[in-house]
């Protein structure tokens, strides 16, 4: 979506094509993308809110984990905030640039307040 312009449906036809896709689940994943899609200009109001820096400096993998994160947050209450935070985490460390980990937790411990104001304020 980010390097190619595909919309949500493009995306989830790719994904579901391959083989691997049978080992993902793929409720969750296509909720996931059409939400993010379907919701992008607020998901990313809400990365820019909490980063310092303009959007346009991410890293492509960095504000895809970014966007699951906001999307999580906002959308996956049954998701506990610090699961949400910790796979973004993972995800950025394995997958994302050098110390990328440290900013996408950052961020998403900086949105998880606001976004998760209930379940933050027993943590």
């Amino acid at each position: 979506m980010q390097v190619a312009g595909h919309d949500g449906d493009e995306i989830l036809r790719q994904f579901h094509d391959r083989p691997e896709f049978s080992q993902v689940e793929a409720a969750f994943f296509d909720e996931a993308i059409r939400e993010i899609c379907a919701s992008l200009a607020e998901c990313e109001a809400d990365i820019a809110r909490y980063a310092d820096r303009p959007l346009d400096q991410l890293d492509p993998v960095e504000r895809g984990i970014l966007l699951l994160g906001m999307f999580e947050l906002r959308n996956r209450a049954d998701i506990p905030f610090r699961v949400v935070i910790n796979e973004a985490v993972n995800l950025s460390k394995r997958f994302g640039a050098s110390d990328s980990h440290k900013f996408v937790n950052g961020l998403l411990d900086r949105a998880a307040p606001v976004l998760r104001a209930a379940e933050k304020g027993g943590a």
